[in-house]
């Protein structure tokens, strides 16, 4: 659980590239997430040309870390691999998780930026990348070396358990 408790969402990175193994280990991690009836249906975007961050910066408000991280990691879902019909958001999710926890153990800085299920941002992505229509793109996630420790808050709220009933 510490790592768990280490990890946070980081906007701010230093201008030092991350070692390509270091993103190969979170990719490694993304694959080892739970899936479906095990159909892993993700591939993956890694990005780190500046002027492919730059516009993937600038498709939404909230996209603007990406400017300043080593790389991008573009996860996607691809619909021909996916087993369970609506299950593909949660493959997903875990897949995510899977790379910002492995991040936080490698020393990295990393966000998640939600872009699916905004149909704008989706298609924004879809056409710069040329991304086929049999992959959805879900997220990127900023990753890169941290600019600042910053303070990780703890979260567990009591009142939000319930045993046995509502």
């Amino acid at each position: 659980m510490s790592l768990i408790f280490k990890r946070k969402s980081v906007r701010k990175y230093r201008d030092e590239r991350v070692p390509d193994e270091l993103i190969e280990n979170l990719l490694k991690a993304a694959m080892q997430a739970p899936s479906a009836c095990n159909a892993q249906p993700w591939e993956f975007i890694v990005v780190s040309k500046k002027e492919d961050k730059e516009a993937i910066s600038k498709m939404h408000k909230f996209a603007t870390p990406a400017r300043e991280a080593s790389h991008l990691i573009i996860t996607l879902g691809n619909l021909n691999e996916s087993k369970v019909h609506g299950m593909i958001e949660q493959d997903l999710g875990a897949c995510n998780e899977n790379i910002l926890l492995q991040a936080t153990h490698e020393g990295l800085g990393a966000v998640w930026l939600g872009f699916h299920p905004i149909e704008d941002r989706v298609l924004k992505l879809k056409e710069y990348l040329n991304i086929p229509d049999y992959c959805i793109p879900f997220s990127v996630i900023c990753v890169g070396w941290p600019e600042s420790e910053g303070e990780v808050k703890l979260r567990y709220d009591k009142s939000k358990v319930h045993f046995d009933r509502f």
